[in-house]
């Protein structure tokens, strides 16, 4: 092989090895935009029902969620919210799980989890086998057995 082609194939390497690194970055960039989105929108699912709370003395009912959840800023991204209200009175635990959505990444750098709301308002993200550890501890037999999969 002379120098001139060595010269063309360290170049093709070299664009071949940049176009494959910017294709997988952008692909995490990607998933990390979808995390970011659904945090958001919980956060605004958060406010809205930290106003009703204040307003009504209650947390909202499965139809308020209902009727507001396409209406949240990026939630879109936020996938299928399941929420808890049914199971929780005003003496529940301020930690308990109010709402969450599951969400699963194709990526390496990002961890499947679920964006988690919870009854004092805080949003945070949860890997899953924790998410489901604490989830089991605060769901009732009736709750489990009502709750699709």
């Amino acid at each position: 092989m002379n120098r001139r082609q060595k010269t063309i194939l360290i170049d093709f390497v070299t664009v071949i090895v940049i176009t494959a690194a910017t294709v997988v970055a952008m692909i995490n960039f990607k998933d990390w935009v979808n995390r970011s989105e659904s945090l958001r929108a919980m956060e605004h699912l958060s406010k809205i029902v930290q106003q009703y709370r204040k307003e009504h003395g209650s947390i909202p009912p499965q139809s308020y969620i209902d009727s507001i959840k396409e209406t949240l800023a990026g939630g879109a991204r936020l996938g299928i919210l399941q929420y808890r209200g049914r199971w929780i009175d005003s003496e529940s635990p301020q930690d308990t799980i109010l709402a969450y959505s599951k969400k699963n990444y194709g990526s390496s750098f990002l961890e499947n989890g679920f964006v988690v709301l919870r009854f004092n308002g805080q949003v945070e993200w949860i890997e899953k086998q924790k998410f489901l550890s604490v989830l089991t501890k605060q769901q009732s037999p009736a709750e489990i057995q009502m709750t699709p999969n």
